[in-house]
């Protein structure tokens, strides 16, 4: 009998996030993410909750309205500038811009779409407004090592990954 995942139990899956209505597969993590469960809550609380019970070769679905965690999308978060006015180190889709406002507050934005004459950045989290499904792959579960528990996760070696592959689908 395969141990299920609760408290204590270290462990390892897979998952793939799928935006409900295209199909596209937003983000997906291929190596296995370990954590001990009831430590180290690395996803959503209601994932976390999802899994609770579930053991190694289960796959599970755990839809999730992202307006339910993120709220809507506010289109004031979204700007549009001359490309000119855009240091060059941003010009690029996709890319991740710390911006700070008046107060000190910062917020990320990513840069949406670009032309040869304008930028679009948008403030807004990726999931706004979306409806998307978490598949999950439990790989492993187990009791979780002291050294584990203490560190929150795995602690011998990891992946050896290319940073510039760990980008999203």
């Amino acid at each position: 009998m395969s141990e299920a995942i609760q408290v204590g139990k270290f462990v390892e899956l897979t998952y793939k996030v799928t935006d409900k209505k295209s199909g596209h597969v937003l983000t997906r993590v291929d190596f296995p993410l370990g954590y001990v469960h009831g430590h180290n809550e690395i996803l959503a609380p209601f994932v976390h909750k999802e899994l609770e019970g579930r053991s190694a070769g289960d796959v599970i679905e755990v839809p999730i309205d992202g307006n339910l965690i993120f709220g809507p999308r506010d289109e004031s978060l979204v700007f549009t500038d001359h490309i000119d006015n855009v240091p060059e180190e941003y010009r690029q889709v996709g890319t991740s811009i710390l911006m700070e406002n008046d107060e000190g507050q910062t917020r990320s934005f990513i840069v949406t779409r670009m032309d040869g004459e304008t930028l679009t950045v948008d403030g807004n989290n990726p999931l706004c407004g979306r409806e998307v499904v978490f598949t999950l792959e439990i790989l492993t579960v187990r009791d979780a090592t002291g050294e584990e528990i203490k560190a929150g996760g795995a602690t011998g070696a990891q992946p050896d990954v290319d940073p510039s592959l760990m980008r999203p689908v």
